[in-house]
């Protein structure tokens, strides 16, 4: 809870547990250190970056915070219900979903993606926040609320660059779903919204993005550059403060310099 409320400075977090799915590196490491330097739980999961995730809870617990890391394949959605099951039996409350795991798993054009391929993103950029807000659900409302933050993508409102229909149609669902279910449980006490990043400095891009296309969607920033991955924790650690956001529920918060507004 915030100590004060409207006061940012003084959000704090000591009381609560977090999970931050996809957090070894970019804005879901971010994200876990933010919630990490308030004092929360932080439940840093990760699909194949062990290293990252260690850094990231070790990092928390250098500041003075408490991180764990946990591990599961969120191409999997089953892997997904376990991970919200394994949080909420070990630590016995969820506070916080951070639905951050995602990926465009390759530039594949429409004609040359394989079922197979399309099946893959689906399931990691959106069944996945289907499947862990469906089991987060019902342990935040024995607690008397919480919040969930998902994390869509730009690419939701403009289809995506070259390559990523596919990654951008599962990100417009997320968008979607964060609306609905925002609906859906408003009365028990959950808030649920989202952030959609725009062109952010991340290992995403270093897999999926040359630099020729880099500064091609740089060049349409107004604000003239990328984001950065600090950039976005500001607003996740807003929506999930009940002082400072209480009657804010089915948003879908835009950061992107600029580059697309509602």
């Amino acid at each position: 809870m915030a100590a004060r409320r409207g006061d940012v400075t003084m959000l704090d977090f000591s009381d609560q547990v977090v999970l931050v799915t996809g957090a070894g590196s970019g804005i879901g490491a971010a994200v876990a250190e933010g919630f990490g330097r308030r004092g929360a739980q932080v439940v840093v999961h990760y699909g194949r970056n062990r290293e990252g995730a260690e850094k990231v809870a070790s990092s928390i617990q250098e500041a003075g915070g408490r991180g764990s890391v946990v591990q599961a394949d969120l191409t999997d959605p089953a892997s997904a219900t376990r991970l919200v099951d394994d949080v909420a039996a070990r630590h016995g409350r969820l506070d916080v979903l951070v639905n951050n795991a995602g990926d465009l798993l390759g530039r594949t054009p429409v004609t040359e993606m394989t079922d197979e391929q399309f099946a893959r993103v689906m399931d990691l950029n959106m069944t996945s926040v289907f499947a862990a807000c469906r089991q987060a659900v019902p342990v935040m409302q024995r607690n008397g609320g919480g919040a969930i933050v998902n994390v869509t993508s730009v690419a939701a409102r403009t289809g995506g660059a070259g390559g990523s229909v596919a990654y951008a149609t599962a990100k417009g669902a997320v968008s979607t779903f964060t609306r609905g279910l925002a609906k859906e449980v408003a009365r028990t006490g959950i808030r649920v919204n989202a952030i959609a990043p725009g062109i952010i400095t991340t290992p995403f891009h270093e897999r999926n993005t040359s630099d020729e296309q880099m500064a091609a969607m740089v060049a349409g920033i107004p604000m003239g550059r990328a984001g950065t991955p600090d950039e976005c924790v500001g607003t996740v650690l807003f929506l999930a403060d009940p002082a400072m956001s209480g009657y804010i529920t089915g948003q879908v918060i835009e950061i992107n310099g600029g580059q697309l507004t509602p």
